[in-house]
């Protein structure tokens, strides 16, 4: 596996099966929490986080997501859903309860300045994952990961995608198996839940089981 994944960047974004153009330039969110968020702040709150996700964010455990380097934007937008039940988890939707807007933003700037540790992907499988991650599935109608996740895996912070670089592949497979089966979210309507969900839950219903468990190796291995 390489030790650097490099590829061109395609300056698109993927929305239910159309491939559409994203301004760089456009605005983010109004209450992005990197504006009113502290860093130090949320390096002291991060102490409960840790049990399940690692120093400084490096989780060890599969199950549970890396938060270093992840997008404030999408950890803060995370936290608040969790927080109101629309996205259900026994771990952390009472941890979620106890946080403050101000307690979201801290923890989301922090965990967006640390540094992912690097992971290895699995050599039988993270090929098929970079075919899928670069190219997409024309005959499946996916378009390529890379569109929106950018060439390295370090998202969009604007747009509000998230990094995938080094996340757990065991992770990664059961949020895209749970976009698919429409377990992510919960509520009248799960698929407007978060920025990005309608186009999450329309490309992932069209992976196999064995294309989700490629790519989630292959950015498991990206650095």
């Amino acid at each position: 596996m390489p030790q650097s994944l490099r590829v061109g960047w395609m300056g698109l974004t993927a929305m239910a099966g159309t491939l559409v153009c994203w301004a760089p330039g456009a605005a983010a969110t109004p209450d992005l929490p990197f504006t009113h968020g502290k860093a130090a702040d949320g390096a002291t709150k991060s102490a409960v986080c840790s049990a399940c996700h690692g120093p400084n964010g490096n989780s060890v455990n599969p199950e549970w997501p890396r938060l270093a380097g992840q997008s404030a934007v999408y950890i803060a937008e995370q936290l608040r859903l969790f927080r109101s039940g629309v996205r259900a988890n026994p771990v952390m939707q009472p941890l979620a309860t106890t946080l403050s807007d101000q307690d979201i933003s801290d923890l989301a700037v922090y965990y967006e300045a640390q540094t992912p540790a690097g992971l290895e992907a699995d050599p039988s499988y993270w090929r098929g994952g970079q075919a899928l991650y670069v190219r997409g599935d024309r005959g499946r109608n996916v378009p390529a990961c890379i569109a929106c996740h950018g060439p390295v895996g370090r998202g969009n912070l604007a747009a509000g995608y998230p990094a995938l670089r080094a996340q757990q592949a065991v992770y990664v497979a059961k949020q895209l198996t749970d976009y698919a089966s429409g377990a992510r979210y919960a509520g009248p309507k799960p698929l407007q839940a978060s920025r990005n969900g309608t186009m999450m839950f329309t490309l992932a219903k069209r992976l196999t089981p064995e294309q989700i468990r490629d790519v989630a190796s292959y950015v498991q291995g990206m650095r």
